[in-house]
């Protein structure tokens, strides 16, 4: 008693005090929540209000009621304009109306929304940056092609031709037959800065067979075995200074008709030619004239004959095989394209010593008739003051043919 008179006197509150203020607090919690959510109702109501404007035009039901009553429902102003802007279109604009409320509730477009709707997150483990430089630790192999200077050319023809005449004819004549094989191989290189090696081998032989000639049953009108190596160091645009080779024979003894003396054979005569000079890559016409002219005014040369009876038929003196001589060279090749059909290759090439003078002109004329067939025209005048004197040619000389035949080139 005396504990409940002490309590009373120090303002201690009782049991049931505190259970009655703690239910207070609790009610006053509950107005504070349902006071929330009713703005927060109101809210999405007013949002769902202003939505319609920004949809298709649609059909409400509470737009026509609000009209049809007679009574005025509560509406705020925001909410008043909205339905007044729908009935509008409803009844001066009926054709926007694509679409009605229960059609939208039907495809569930249209829902009543009780609870915040919320994205649902999930961490992931996270990513480490990428370094700016990226370090591959595993070997890489590279693959360093070292590029190809060397360029192969090559063309292959063969003509031949027949010719009859009966011993009876008026005007007379000989029946001959006749072939004509040439082969032009090229092995070039040329890394594209300084330095250039090109290499040329021509192989020509041509026979024939005369009813006239009782000795010898095949004669040769065409028969070369020609090696040209050289190689230059560009010295200026297209000046190269160049140190060449040239050296050529042929394959088949020579005769004439009806003589058994041979005047030359394979390497009988062999002449071989070095010398250093300098080279001008010829380019004009719109590149249709190309080629080489090469100057030498320091040239060794020298002339080989197997057959010592054939040695003094070519300048070498009696009993000798050989001669040799100092000299300068002059040697220009040229290739004029007319036509994709029509060219003309020209080899002027001259040697002149203290003691001979020797210029050989080669041209050729090939017209292309077909992918297979093309007919040739081949001139060669020739100057060597070595070889003995004739009446009537002096120290000059000529051969000229015209053939007919199959080609290939690549």
């Amino acid at each position: 008693m005396a504990s409940v008179m002490d309590a009373k006197s120090q303002n201690i509150p009782s049991t049931n005090d505190v259970v009655r203020q703690y239910q207070d607090s609790l009610q006053a919690l509950r107005s504070r929540l349902d006071s929330l959510e009713q703005v927060s109702r109101e809210a999405r109501l007013d949002n769902f209000m202003r939505f319609r404007l920004f949809t298709p035009a649609t059909f409400y039901h509470s737009v026509a009621i609000g009209k049809l009553l007679l009574a005025d429902t509560p509406s705020d102003d925001v909410n008043r304009a909205v339905d007044e802007s729908l009935l509008n279109i409803y009844l001066n604009n009926p054709r926007l109306v694509k679409m009605g409320e229960n059609r939208l509730r039907e495809s569930r477009e249209l829902q009543d929304v009780s609870e915040p709707l919320r994205n649902e997150e999930r961490l992931i483990e996270e990513v480490a940056p990428v370094p700016d430089d990226v370090v591959i630790a595993a070997p890489v192999d590279v693959i360093v092609t070292k590029p190809n200077f060397w360029t192969f050319k090559g063309a292959y023809s063969l003509q031949m031709s027949q010719f009859f005449v009966s011993g009876n004819w008026y005007k007379g004549g000989e029946s001959n037959y006749s072939a004509l094989g040439t082969v032009t191989m090229e092995a070039n290189y040329n890394n594209k800065q300084k330095v250039k090696w090109e290499n040329k081998l021509e192989m020509k032989l041509g026979l024939q067979t005369s009813e006239s000639d009782t000795i010898n049953k095949f004669k040769s009108m065409e028969d070369l075995l020609r090696l040209t190596s050289s190689f230059e160091l560009r010295a200026h645009k297209n000046w190269y200074y160049t140190l060449q080779l040239l050296a050529y024979t042929q394959f088949y003894p020579g005769y004439k008709s009806n003589d058994p003396v041979v005047y030359s054979d394979f390497m009988s005569p062999f002449n071989l030619t070095l010398s250093l000079g300098m080279t001008y890559n010829v380019e004009a016409l719109n590149k249709k004239l190309k080629g080489s002219v090469q100057l030498s005014p320091l040239a060794y040369s020298m002339r080989f004959a197997a057959r010592r009876n054939v040695a003094s038929l070519h300048g070498i003196g009696e009993n000798h095989h050989a001669m040799d001589e100092i000299g300068c060279q002059l040697l220009a090749d040229l290739t004029w394209t007319f036509s994709d059909n029509v060219n003309w290759k020209t080899r002027l090439y001259g040697f002149s010593s203290y003691h001979r003078a020797l210029v050989e002109w080669e041209n050729t004329l090939n017209i292309q008739l077909s992918r297979l067939f093309s007919t040739s025209l081949f001139v060669y005048p020739r100057f060597d003051d070595s070889v003995a004197r004739d009446e009537h040619y002096h120290y000059f000389q000529l051969k000229e043919y015209f053939s007919l035949g199959l080609n290939y080139s690549f």
